[in-house]
């Protein structure tokens, strides 16, 4: 696992995952959860290839397990690579516990 440092390094990610905030502000070592789910949702290939070149497959699932709101893709490609149970995710048992009664 790489410490990314410079901003150079985080301005290597994709330009649009950072839509709504000031990527000069960004501290990736702190805000390591929200650009994880922000690849994991919004990210091209050369960003997830980033993101594991930083924090390791291990890491990422880590992290992952506590995201609350992951899509269910999203749930599915993490477990596959991780070999983490879907139920495992913080964001697979809360849709379980809020089902809707309505397809509509």
């Amino acid at each position: 696992m790489k410490k990314i440092t410079t901003k150079k390094e985080i301005s290597e990610f994709s330009s649009h995952l950072f839509w709504d905030v000031d990527i000069n502000k960004v501290d990736i070592n702190r805000n390591k959860r929200w650009l994880i789910s922000r690849v994991l949702e919004y990210g091209l290939i050369e960003d997830w290839k980033l993101l594991v070149k930083y924090y390791g497959i291990e890491e990422i699932g880590k992290v992952a397990k506590s995201i609350r709101d992951l899509s269910n893709k999203t749930v599915a490609f993490i477990s596959l690579l991780t070999d983490i149970p879907k139920n495992e995710f913080l964001c697979y048992t809360t849709k379980q516990l809020n089902q809707k009664h309505w397809n509509f």
